[in-house]
């Protein structure tokens, strides 16, 4: 028996209707799960920034979160690097010890591999592009970079920017002056896992 054109109408109606209720609703929940990321974030740079400027005091520092790294005892005793401002691009985050995922969703990372801001070689960092490392779309030769750690605030200027695929390590090779490198992901308005890094380069003030 052949179904009424306006009963299949109507199923056609009620089928799409429920697909978008179901996609509204999934929706909703990446929004939330969205700003419960940025929450934690933000919950977890206040309480860095605590934690820093006590130490900067001279102050004990309160039990501020571990970074999830086993690199951190060339950092501080909770894995707290320091604080990294480009006063041009309004950028101000706190640096922790590690470039796994969970640091890097909360901070500003220094691979472990490379120099410490207070020894002499290239100090890299990474950041996500979409949170902490967006405003380095707009950076340019000349900006200056200010890293500031318990063992002194040390004043860079940005020398290049490059974008290379993500196999290109040599922006990590070790220098014989003290630099600072950048890493984000590339191009930032990217949808899905970015090809490419986008790559600052800075040398420091003496």
């Amino acid at each position: 028996m052949l179904s009424h054109p306006f009963v299949s109408r109507a199923r056609a109606l009620h089928v799409r209707d429920r697909l978008s209720w179901l996609l509204i609703v999934i929706g909703i929940a990446m929004l939330g799960w969205v700003a419960a990321q940025i929450t934690h974030a933000r919950a977890f740079q206040h309480e860095q920034r605590v934690a820093f400027d006590r130490a900067m005091d001279g102050a004990p520092a309160p039990n501020a979160a571990i970074a999830p790294t086993t690199a951190i005892a060339s950092a501080t005793p909770t894995g707290l690097v320091g604080r990294l401002e480009i006063p041009r691009l309004n950028l101000n985050v706190m640096v922790m010890e590690g470039d796994d995922e969970a640091t890097l969703k909360t901070a500003v990372g220094h691979l472990p591999d490379t120099a410490l801001p207070w020894t002499t070689g290239n100090t890299a960092l990474a950041g996500h592009r979409d949170t902490f490392f967006r405003p380095l779309k707009d950076i340019r030769p000349g900006d200056q970079i200010r890293l500031t750690s318990t063992q002194g605030s040390f004043v860079y200027v940005v020398r290049s920017t490059k974008i290379v695929l993500p196999t290109d390590i040599s922006v990590l090779a070790p220098t014989t002056g003290p630099t600072l490198t950048l890493v984000t992901c590339y191009p930032f308005y990217y949808v899905g896992s970015a090809p490419k890094r986008y790559v600052v380069q800075a040398d420091r003030l003496q």
